[in-house]
């Protein structure tokens, strides 16, 4: 019996952005609403910088992927 491997798509980018947005979105406002209390009177620049050296990392390596394959294992299961 020979088993092959299914190759496995990439989803589409429209799929793809709307995933890193729905990372990217709760991560931003927590994170706002988190920073607020300490950085009120920081420059916008530098809130951004903050916020943005957290987020992203953290979306990129963690939560993207997750989502990604979450989304996979959703878009293949009834196969």
């Amino acid at each position: 019996m020979t088993v092959t491997a299914t190759p496995v798509t990439a989803p589409s980018v429209h799929v793809r952005a709307a995933i890193t947005w729905l990372a990217i979105f709760p991560m931003v406002a927590l994170g706002m609403t988190v920073m607020a209390p300490f950085s009120a009177t920081w420059p916008p620049v530098l809130r951004a910088l903050a916020l943005t050296a957290v987020v992203v990392p953290s979306a990129v390596y963690v939560v993207v992927p997750r989502l990604l394959a979450a989304h996979h294992r959703i878009t293949h299961s009834h196969r």
